[in-house]
C-alpha cells in the first residue's frame, strides 16, 4: 500500500508547479482521437489554477525514433518532430479552457504557452535524457518549479526524468487522478469482490505475462484472448508448479489469428456473467484504426470477439475495472465506457499494480 502525499495537503498559492500530466493520446491525421486522458488530467490542472498556482505542464506523446542531445535546441523540419509535436494537445487545453495560445520558450524548453499562468512543454520525449533519466536533464526540469506533481499514473511504472529523476530536486507531491488511480487499484487488490474475473488479451506478451502468473493465484477466473493467448500455453508449461491451471481458459484463435472464435466467446462470456469482479485489459482480436473500422465489412471484421465481450462486461451487476489506451479507445468508440465501474488511464502501470510490482513512480511519492 502506498502512503502518498497529495497536493491538497500543500498551499500552493503563487507556487510554481511542474506537472507531469497524462497526454499519450491518439491521433488521426493530426486530430486528437480519444480525450480520455486529457478530460482526467483537468481536475488537478483546474485546482491549481484556482488556487493561484502556476503551472508547468510536462508529458509525452508516442515513441520518438529520434532523439534532441540539447533540450535548447528542437528542429521542426524531422519527420517525427512534427507528427509526435504536442500543439494538439496545447490547442486542446487552449479551447477547453478557454485560454489563448501562443508558442514560447521557458527556461530555454520550447512549448506553448496557455493563459496567463500555464506552459505546456513540448513532447518530453523527444529529449534523450528523458528515458535515461539523465541527472542533468531532470535537474534541469526541476529548476522551471518549486514543486513537482505527478499526476500521470499510466507511466508511473518507468524510471524516467519526469517520473523519478525530477523528484531528487525539488519537493514532490501526488496529484488527484493519480491519486483516484492508486486508490482504486489498491482496492482490487486487497478486497476482491468474487467470483473475481480477470480478462487478458492485446498483443504486449512482456506487459501482460507478469499479470497472468500473478491472477491466476488471485483470481477465480482468467480469460486469455489476443497474442497473449498463442504465448501463455507456453508460459503455463514452464510454470507447471507456480501457476494454478485450473483457473485459466485460453481462447482458440480463428483461422487467420486476426480474432478469437465465436465458441470462445461463448464460454468466455457465460463465465463472466457469473462474476461480482471484473478487471479488463486488452483486445480478443486486431482492433482496427477507426477510420478503418467504419470501412470494414461483415466478412473482414476482426473486432467481433472484442465487441461481444465488451458488451458482456458493460452490462454486467459485477464491479468493472478496465484499464489500457487501446482498449479504453474502444470502448468509447462503442460508447460504452460509461458503463464501467471504473475506467484506469494506465496500461502497463495497471498491469504492474495489480501484479504486485513496485512502480517506481510511486515510491518516490510514497511517504
Amino acid at each position: 500500500m502506498y502512503n502518498l502525499s497529495v497536493l491538497s495537503q500543500h498551499d500552493i498559492e503563487g507556487v510554481v508547479c511542474l506537472l507531469r500530466s497524462d497526454l499519450d493520446v491518439p491521433l488521426v491525421d493530426g486530430a486528437i482521437d480519444d480525450e480520455t486522458r486529457l478530460i482526467a488530467s483537468l481536475p488537478t490542472i483546474e485546482y491549481l489554477l484556482l488556487n493561484r498556482a502556476s503551472i508547468v505542464i510536462c508529458g509525452h506523446l508516442g515513441r520518438p525514433a529520434s532523439f534532441i542531445q540539447n533540450p535548447l535546441e528542437l528542429p521542426s523540419s524531422q519527420e517525427d518532430f512534427v507528427e509526435l509535436s504536442l500543439l494538439p494537445v496545447a490547442q486542446w487545453f487552449a479551447q477547453k479552457l478557454r485560454f489563448r495560445i501562443k508558442k514560447g520558450r521557458k527556461n530555454g524548453f520550447f512549448g506553448w504557452e496557455i493563459g496567463g499562468d500555464m506552459f505546456l512543454l513540448e513532447n518530453i520525449r523527444f529529449y534523450k535524457g528523458e528515458t535515461e533519466n539523465d541527472a542533468n536533464f531532470a535537474q534541469l526540469l526541476a529548476s522551471l518549479a518549486h514543486i513537482y506533481i505527478n499526476d500521470a499514473f499510466a507511466v508511473s511504472h518507468r524510471s524516467h526524468a519526469s517520473i523519478v529523476g525530477v523528484t531528487h530536486y525539488i519537493p514532490h507531491v501526488a496529484g488527484f487522478r493519480l491519486a483516484t488511480e492508486v486508490r482504486f487499484l489498491e482496492g482490487v487488490l486487497s478486497d476482491p469482490k468474487r467470483p473475481l474475473v480477470v480478462v487478458m488479451g492485446g498483443k504486449k506478451i512482456e506487459t501482460k505475462l507478469p499479470l497472468l502468473r500473478a491472477m491466476a493465484r488471485m483470481a477465480d477466473y482468467v480469460l486469455v484472448g489476443g497474442k497473449v493467448s498463442q504465448e501463455a500455453e507456453r508460459i503455463l508449461v514452464e510454470d507447471a508448479n507456480g501457476i494454478h491451471k485450473d483457473h485459466i481458459f485460453l481462447a482458440d484463435q480463428n483461422k487467420d489469428k486476426t480474432d478469437i472464435t465465436k465458441e470462445s466467446v461463448r464460454r468466455f462470456i457465460a463465465i463472466i456473467k457469473t462474476a461480482r469482479m471484473i478487471i479488463w485489459n486488452g483486445s480478443m482480436g486486431i482492433i482496427q484504426p477507426s477510420a478503418t473500422s467504419r470501412q470494414q465489412s461483415e466478412r473482414e471484421d476482426t473486432e467481433r470477439g472484442t465487441r461481444e465481450i465488451a458488451n458482456a462486461i458493460a452490462k454486467s451487476r459485477a464491479f468493472t475495472l478496465v484499464g489500457g489506451g487501446d482498449t479504453v479507445e474502444y470502448l468509447n468508440r462503442l460508447k460504452i465506457a460509461d458503463r464501467f465501474s471504473f475506467v484506469s488511464t494506465g496500461g502497463g502501470a495497471m498491469l504492474a499494480l495489480l501484479s504486485g510490482e513496485k512502480l517506481p513512480g510511486l515510491e518516490v511519492l510514497a511517504t
